[in-house]
């Protein structure tokens, strides 16, 4: 019974955290549409390009770079010490998206890896609790589901900090690069990184949210299975 309760508990959060959060994953594509701004960021050189300024400038030229147009995540992996460039469609906020991941690259690398590992062995301890559980060899449940709520939290904790750390220092970045290479006009730069402190006032917050709601929909699954099992 108390597994069922506390099921209907975490709905009630993750619905309400959802309305704090002001999550609007339509209009956050709205903003991301927008074809003067593209026209503007056309002017701009290739992906790669900017990628491979941006390490300059932050005194980080080790890294890897590979553009995937066949992929839709832009994504640093520490493991490799890669940047991976998506099919950003020359779309408007790719300055932006490209200066977020040079961000994660010169981040604490102890923290990244402990974010890789971390992640990793937080995954794998959900899936070997949830076969545990369905074969009834889970003996104290609400201890295993504690440690599991603990390690969603530092989980949270760790990810969070390095997605809002980027996030935020991604704008500047961003318009120090546009000030810099002199193409567009200073209306034309104002322009873009007014779209882009909006498109990342929902997004920050849609991504704060979005792991919350990962971890709560784990626990939901796990208690599920401890119900039917």
């Amino acid at each position: 019974m108390e597994f069922i309760a506390l099921i209907f508990f975490l709905i009630i959060i993750c619905l309400i955290t959802r309305c704090v959060f002001d999550v609007n994953l339509k209009k956050l594509k709205q903003l991301a549409e927008n074809k003067e701004l593209d026209e503007i960021v056309e002017k701009y050189p290739k992906n790669i390009e900017i990628c491979k300024e941006y390490l300059k400038k932050l005194k980080n030229e080790d890294v890897k770079i590979e553009e995937d147009k066949n992929s839709n995540s832009t994504l640093y992996l520490v493991m490799s010490n890669k940047i991976f460039i998506a099919n950003l469609k020359n779309n408007y906020t790719r300055i932006q998206t490209i200066a977020h991941e040079c961000l994660h690259s010169i981040q604490s690398k102890k923290m990244l890896w402990f974010n890789f590992i971390f992640s990793n062995v937080y995954i794998l301890y959900f899936l070997v609790i949830c076969i545990f559980a369905i074969f009834k060899m889970l003996p104290f449940k609400m201890l295993f589901l504690s440690i599991f709520l603990i390690l969603g939290m530092v989980y949270y904790a760790v990810r969070i900090y390095l997605e809002n750390d980027a996030m935020i220092k991604a704008r500047f970045l961003a318009k120090e690069y546009m000030n810099e290479k002199n193409i567009s006009s200073q209306e034309e730069i104002d322009k873009v990184i007014q779209k882009y402190d909006e498109v990342n006032d929902v997004g920050i917050k849609a991504t704060n949210y979005q792991i919350f709601q990962n971890i709560v929909m784990k626990t939901i699954i796990l208690l599920i299975v401890f119900i039917i099992r």
